[in-house]
């Protein structure tokens, strides 16, 4: 085959693929949907059953966190090691930093704005005194914003010993250890080339183990759905509506205005990319957490045309960096509190709070629950508004949660769109080929290692996304 194939010329190969369609029911987000849904309808209707499905979320996201650590090690260690120019990490660093700072800083001044015209928490009358009853249900979340400072953050990323970020699976503490042998690797040159071969090959069998593990993506929505359902009912929403109608309606302005402005500007549509990324939002939507989504985001970005190594740097770092989510939920929540208890803030105390929210948002993982805990840091800063206040919200918080991590998500695909743009590593034509759902552009031959020549041609994203092209590809003599 292979002496058959090096007398062929490379014009005469073309690639005939012949995707099946999927039926309805195999295609990955109607799935979660549908086990969305089921859950419920199981935890209203059968509370008692619904929250003995907890497990099955909770497993499902220890699944996805188990994967996590390799995707980002070999992802930016691999990019970082491949470049020539060491610059290019800080640069692209730098970049990200003030991306995350800017649109940061935005989200906690719209939470803030809406706040004031709306006033969600108006009208409510409620006795700061009798919030110390409740004290108690809000300890805990106070004792680790207590345990939290921003000096401790920046100490906690810097790990034990080499290896024990990939057995823990912090997720910063991965990012640095990841940059430190990327850089290493290429300063030394020639010598590290076999290392980074090694580390792409295995990032096949690691990314194929991700595309085996979202399988379970729809049992894991399922139950952690049912359990939220069944625990705190959808009644727990109506006392609260407005809040929650408020939080959703501007997480949606900012997603649609403010980061569909900045797509807009630097060439992309911002619907059209939360398109793409539809399965990783409604697996976000099922979970609440935004780490069950972040492997399977770092590959689309990549298909996307996002150059790997920036894809690597930024995803990571804004899961940490650029809460867009949690940071309109803080200001928000912080004056809902206070026009509960009929405290009127005025523009310095409010501006104070901003200040604060906008230190303690810094570091909260993507995890189900962090921003309660850095409203609780943010409160125990400020203490015109009382901590014991959030137990008002604390029978919402988990519906929050939801809006939190997909604006989070959503904010962290746009940074890492932009950024590429800013660092000239952005394949702007595989891009919009790609949000646009057209078929790629036909690349140059690519040539695996028996020697057989293989033209990608007329490949959806679609069918990139899922199927390997050597399993895909039938390769033929073209008609002369």
């Amino acid at each position: 085959m292979v002496g058959i194939m090096s007398q062929i010329k490379t014009e005469d190969i073309e690639i005939r693929i012949h995707p099946p369609k999927p039926k309805f029911y195999k295609i990955l987000y109607v799935q979660v949907i549908f086990a969305i849904g089921v859950g419920i309808l199981l935890g209203h209707f059968y509370p008692a059953i619904g929250e003995q499905m907890r497990p099955l979320g909770e497993a499902f996201i220890k699944l996805v966190k188990m994967i996590i650590a390799p995707v980002i090690f070999i992802t930016v260690t691999t990019g970082i090691g491949g470049m020539t120019n060491m610059k290019t990490v800080g640069r692209v660093t730098g970049k990200a930093m003030l991306y995350f700072l800017s649109f940061s800083t935005i989200a906690l001044i719209i939470g803030l704005i809406v706040s004031n015209i709306v006033k969600p928490g108006a009208g409510m009358h409620v006795d700061p005194q009798t919030l110390l009853d409740n004290k108690e249900l809000v300890a805990d979340y106070v004792q680790k914003a207590q345990d939290s400072s921003l000096t401790a953050f920046f100490m906690n990323i810097i790990p034990d010993t080499l290896i024990s970020p990939l057995v823990q699976g912090n997720i910063l503490q991965v990012l640095f250890v990841a940059i430190l042998f990327g850089i290493a690797l290429a300063s030394i040159g020639e010598r590290g080339e076999p290392i980074v071969a090694f580390l792409n090959q295995l990032s096949e069998p690691v990314f194929k183990l991700v595309s085996m593990l979202m399988k379970a993506a729809p049992i894991g929505a399922f139950g952690a759905m049912a359990f939220t359902i069944g625990k705190y009912g959808i009644e727990s929403v109506s006392s609260l509506a407005l809040l929650v109608i408020t939080f959703y309606m501007t997480s949606i302005l900012f997603v649609v205005v403010v980061l569909g402005a900045v797509a807009r500007y630097n060439g992309f549509s911002i619907l059209k990319l939360m398109r793409y990324i539809k399965e990783e939002l409604l697996l976000v939507l099922g979970t609440s957490s935004s780490e069950a989504a972040l492997p399977t985001l770092m590959q689309k970005l990549e298909r996307a045309g996002c150059d790997k190594s920036v894809v690597g740097l930024v995803v990571p770092t804004g899961y940490s960096f650029n809460l867009d989510g949690t940071n309109i939920y803080m200001t928000m929540a912080a004056l809902f509190i206070a026009q509960a208890c009929g405290i009127d803030l005025t523009i310095g105390q409010q501006i104070l709070l901003l200040l604060v929210a906008m230190l303690s948002s810094k570091g909260a993982a993507g995890v189900t629950g962090a921003g309660f805990i850095t409203l609780a840091a943010t409160l125990s800063v400020v203490p015109t508004v009382p901590v014991e206040g959030m137990a008002l919200i604390l029978g919402v918080d988990r519906f929050m949660s939801e809006c939190r991590a997909l604006t989070n998500l959503a904010g962290n695909a746009c940074a890492t769109v932009v950024v590429a743009r800013w660092e000239n590593s952005l394949d702007t034509e595989t891009l919009h080929a790609t949000l646009d759902r057209k078929a790629l552009p036909v690349r140059d031959p690519v040539v695996d290692p028996v020697g057989d020549v293989a033209v990608a041609e007329g490949v959806t994203p679609e069918v990139a996304a899922i199927v390997p092209v050597a399993e895909m590809a039938e390769i033929v003599k073209a008609p002369q």
